[in-house]
């Protein structure tokens, strides 16, 4: 059976790329659907399946209203929406194997928005002007390729024809390569890890295996924390063993690394065990230093070259103590079993005994302030190690796996 390709985009303004692409598309021997997004008109240079104004349907909205209002902010909402909609409605049906599109700023909107709406695993390409610099809005949580088109997208040239027919090889070869399912995957525990907690997060994924667990691992960078948590919902994790919330630092701090204001709440809702450390929340993280806003660097703060594109300022007795307050307010939502652990010898490498972020008095202070808070059903324990000692990492493992009643045939470490 042939793979079924999702072609979509402006149709009304890239007729003539679009047209390149469905011709290389059909080469490679899979059907496409084509679906327009371009709210001005179409084109008859190629089938179009799905309309413009089945998009706009699917948004909420009409397209003779869209273009009558002349507001194109407010029409690419309504696009992208719809075209969201639609291929999430194709997928859900078997006829999506795939997804190409291509943009400028505002094609790129739609195309990626309609493509985040689609699970992991899906192939996604995205040929934009737009794939350099922060991506973070077009990607989101989702692995979607953004192919960058070299050129503008306007018209078909000796560098377009190029990047066109090896962005439809991309999608073609992903959507042909057949996916192995195992039939032994194992119960899945998540955990969040940065640089600064890397050793403990390995260590206890060894002694997640020896327990028959598997471990899905994410990187607290922000979209880290935030694909973890919208996989957390999709119901894929047994338990979450939140080694690293240095993203809620960031998120108090006013760091380039937030995750947000829902970070902690996914396995909560989903009533799931979840493991809370306040791991690395000692640093708040900024681009090169020149980037550190001055209020930092009025000398009342540490700050830490991490490397020439990352600086860290370490966290004060006031940003512990919000933390603190919003970490018990998230543990005290949630719906199933919920604990702490803290390390009493530093929450990060730099937090060690000696290092330039030691202060575990500033940690203590969050320490109490999360105790002070809690309802008495949540369980607490202190560990005379850093985050980094086998010592800690035995504990929260060991911890974790009576939230979870031993259900690994009563595995004990």
């Amino acid at each position: 059976m042939h793979k079924n390709i999702i072609m979509l985009g402006t149709f009304d303004t890239k007729g003539r790329e679009f047209k390149y692409l469905y011709d290389e598309l059909q080469k490679r021997g899979v059907d496409v659907t084509t679906m327009n997004a371009g709210v001005m008109g179409s084109t008859g240079l190629f089938p179009v399946h799905i309309s413009a104004e089945e998009v706009a349907l699917a948004g909420g909205g009409e397209l003779s209203a869209l273009r009558s209002r002349g507001d194109r902010g407010a029409a690419m909402k309504v696009m992208a929406k719809g075209a969201q909609e639609l291929v999430k409605r194709l997928f859900g049906e078997g006829r999506l194997d795939g997804i190409i599109g291509m943009g400028g700023g505002g094609g790129t909107s739609i195309v990626s928005t309609a493509m985040q709406g689609l699970p992991v695993g899906v192939p996604k390409v995205c040929v934009t002007t737009l794939a350099s610099g922060d991506t973070s809005p077009y990607v989101a949580t989702k692995d979607i390729l953004l192919f960058p088109s070299i050129v503008d997208i306007c018209g078909i040239n000796t560098f377009s024809r190029t990047i066109l027919s090896r962005a439809a090889g991309a999608v073609c070869g992903m959507a042909a390569q057949e996916v192995e399912v195992s039939k032994e995957d194992r119960p899945i525990i998540f955990l969040s890890m940065f640089g600064n907690s890397t050793q403990c997060v390995e260590q206890c994924m060894e002694l997640l295996d020896e327990a028959g667990y598997d471990t899905m691992v994410f990187h607290a960078t922000g979209t880290g924390g935030r694909a973890m948590e919208e996989l957390i919902r999709q119901g894929y994790p047994k338990a979450v063993l939140d080694v690293t919330t240095t993203e809620w630092a960031d998120e108090v701090g006013g760091g380039v690394l937030s995750a947000g204001p829902e970070r902690l709440d996914g396995a909560g809702a989903m009533g799931i065990p979840q493991l809370i450390v306040p791991g690395c929340v000692d640093m708040i993280n900024f681009g090169p230093v020149d980037t550190v806003p001055a209020k930092f660097k009025d000398g009342s703060r540490i700050l830490y070259e991490w490397n020439p594109m990352v600086t860290l300022v370490r966290t004060d007795r006031e940003d512990n103590r919000k933390m603190g307050e919003i970490f018990a307010r998230k543990a005290n939502a949630a719906k199933g079993k919920v604990g702490f652990a803290f390390p009493l010898r530093g929450v990060s490498i730099l937090d060690g005994e000696g290092q330039l972020f030691q202060d575990w008095e500033t940690d203590r202070l969050l320490f109490d302030e999360i105790k002070a808070g809690l309802e008495e059903r949540i369980s607490v324990r202190e560990v005379d190690a850093n985050i980094n000692d086998m010592a800690f990492s035995r504990a929260i493992v060991q911890m974790l796996l009576e939230m979870l009643d031993g259900s690994k045939d009563g595995a004990r470490l």
